[in-house]
């Protein structure tokens, strides 16, 4: 039996209280770029210094996530706890609920962190996803295999992102290479989905219930890490709504507080398949900041603070290009080039070193079409490296 709820726990949360953001990447600085805008006062809480949120947040602790008590002390001095990437310890989440609300709820990261637990929660309660199964040995990898035959991807159970933590699988007699390679007591294998296009759907939950979502966002990844999205998605008009009643689905389902991203594989018949969901503000959503009247980032500090939530309305057609460490090589990159466009908007996020493969930023686009978007933000990022 549950306890009934205090009265505080349903108030909302006003401008000039301070939320706590555990993670301080490039997402918790947007986040704290928005909520400061409201109002707010924003701490964030990493192993890390002088990172992406830490620029921008009024305070930066720099704590290990297992250390408990750094967490409460953290969780003391605000009104309230997100999240701003998935591989923060349940642990971490619990022991700042213990003083304040974490929204979306620790039990909501402990589902969504976990590939096999997001997957095996989203087929029991009824989602279309693509079929998987889980593997702990080379034996049971190869019975997965003769299931579902080749080719086929090879997840880690936990703790992946951008593409980490997975192998594609063309030939049977791979197996036993990508097992290894993997180097996991528990992985997930995926059957190979021939998709016509992927998508997001970036949705959002206050703590009455109530769920708006933006547009659907059409997403292109380059070694499989997001390259160029646009929005609205070039897609039929009842694969976006069902996109967005799919992702409300699973907002109710999880009893989501706060923003959350469904991305899906879309079928050459038009059904979708729930890829993977994250519970946060998504990179694909960027492009929000400057397309719509709300930014996933407002809205998730709406949501959190238990206001009302804004407009998702979209002002024009737009197209964001992710910025990549490689960009960086052998020279920085050209920004005036960058800014010739009156009509392209630069986002850098602060970090201190650029590598192959990390993201430090992205271009978004604005015009009267899709297509028109995507060439400009296409161009704008090609300058950059002459």
């Amino acid at each position: 039996m549950s306890l009934p709820k205090s009265s505080t726990e349903f108030e909302p949360i006003l401008p000039d209280a301070t939320i706590g953001v555990l993670g301080s990447g490039q997402l918790g600085r947007m986040f704290a770029i928005a909520a400061r805008r409201l109002g707010y006062r924003v701490h964030t809480f990493s192993p890390d210094s002088d990172t992406p949120t830490g620029q921008v947040a009024d305070r930066e602790v720099t704590a290990s996530y297992d250390d408990l008590a750094a967490v409460r002390e953290f969780a003391s001095q605000v009104s309230v706890v997100t999240f701003e990437f998935e591989n923060v310890p349940a642990a971490t989440a619990e022991a700042a609920g213990a003083l304040v609300p974490v929204r979306p709820s620790g039990q909501v990261l402990h589902i969504t962190q976990h590939r096999l637990r997001e997957k095996t929660f989203l087929s029991e309660s009824g989602f279309p996803v693509t079929p998987f199964r889980r593997v702990t040995s080379l034996a049971e990898l190869r019975g997965a295999l003769s299931e579902f035959g080749t080719p086929a991807i090879l997840k880690t159970a936990g703790w992946g992102y951008d593409g980490k933590g997975q192998v594609r699988i063309n030939r049977v007699d791979e197996a036993a290479n990508a097992w290894g390679r993997l180097a996991t007591d528990e992985a997930v294998l995926e059957a190979f989905v021939d998709f016509a296009a992927e998508a997001s759907v970036v949705a959002v939950r206050g703590r009455g219930g109530e769920c708006v979502s933006f547009p659907m966002i059409e997403n292109s990844h380059s070694h499989h890490i997001l390259d160029l999205s646009v929005c609205p998605a070039r897609v039929p008009a009842q694969v976006q709504q069902e996109g967005e009643a799919l992702a409300r689905r699973v907002l109710e389902a999880l009893d989501v507080v706060g923003v959350l991203c469904v991305e899906y594989f879309v079928r050459r018949d038009g059904r979708l398949l729930i890829n993977e969901l994250a519970p946060r503000p998504h990179n694909s959503g960027h492009l929000t900041i400057d397309a719509c009247l709300s930014c996933q980032f407002e809205q998730q500090v709406r949501s959190i603070c238990g206001l009302p939530l804004g407009s998702v309305e979209q002002v024009r057609p737009a197209a964001m290009a992710n910025l990549l460490g490689d960009l960086w090589f052998p020279r920085s990159p050209n920004w005036v080039a960058a800014f010739q466009d009156p009509r392209v908007k630069l986002h850098l996020y602060g970090k201190a070193e650029a590598r192959p493969g990390r993201k430090m930023g992205h271009l978004t686009a604005l015009a009267d079409t899709v297509e028109e978007a995507v060439a400009q933000a296409q161009a704008a990022r090609q300058r950059l490296g002459e």
